[in-house]
């Protein structure tokens, strides 16, 4: 599974977390067609579908083997059913960042994470710290998908294995400063999580001891 993830810039303002907003923007084929040509090391493109001009990246990744991913984003059911048959297989970090049912006037609408369940080959990953989702969350995941379309995701930072303390997410010459305590990162107002310091290890020990999962099915 060696290769480049790309996560962004293609993401929903509201759901930005802790992505720096100054760069996110809808998808141009100049530009992404310029990324995808200097290398065939990247391997999954994460972003957010309901973008303008996201559905044809989505389509365009599929064609060329790379996985397309839904992340960071504010897209209903309809728009999240959509991106799936336009080739977004895979949900990145299912809850972090990620809409859910809404109301607008009168009307409630079903969002990314309700389409993540009811698309049965839509595989899912979790941040799986114990921090990001708890055990209810953990267990109601393994519930209603099935362990083959889930995957464990550190989702780690460079924080990683070190001490409590402030670090750098992203550049290092523009990253942003978080707050590494708790057992997971944060931004400094602690408003939200800003990645996770988890190794793999702790995943699977977080779904054996917490969420009760076998250890077969957490592996």
């Amino acid at each position: 599974f060696l290769g480049l993830h790309l996560e962004g810039p293609y993401f929903s303002y509201n759901q930005r977390g802790a992505q720096d907003p100054q760069y996110l923007r809808n998808p141009l084929p100049e530009e992404y067609n310029a990324i995808l040509d200097k290398t065939d090391d990247i391997i999954r493109w994460s972003m957010a579908p309901e973008l303008p001009g996201a559905l044809e990246l989505g389509s365009l990744l599929q064609k060329k083997g790379i996985l397309a991913s839904i992340g960071h984003t504010d897209a209903i059911y309809e728009e999240t059913t959509d991106a799936f048959h336009a080739g977004f297989t895979h949900v990145t970090h299912l809850y972090s960042c990620m809409s859910t049912i809404t109301r607008q006037n009168a009307y409630r609408y079903a969002g990314a994470l309700e389409a993540a369940y009811m698309l049965d080959d839509m595989s899912v990953e979790i941040i799986a710290d114990g921090v990001h989702l708890p055990k209810s969350l953990l267990q109601y995941v393994c519930k209603f998908k099935k362990k083959d379309k889930i995957a464990l995701c550190t989702d780690s930072m460079r924080g990683a294995g070190m001490p409590d303390g402030e670090y750098l997410l992203g550049s290092l010459d523009k990253g942003q400063v978080v707050i590494v305590e708790d057992g997971v990162a944060k931004l400094p107002d602690r408003s939200a999580f800003a990645g996770s310091v988890a190794t793999a290890d702790r995943l699977v020990r977080t779904m054996v001891e917490l969420a009760e999962i076998p250890l077969v099915d957490a592996i």
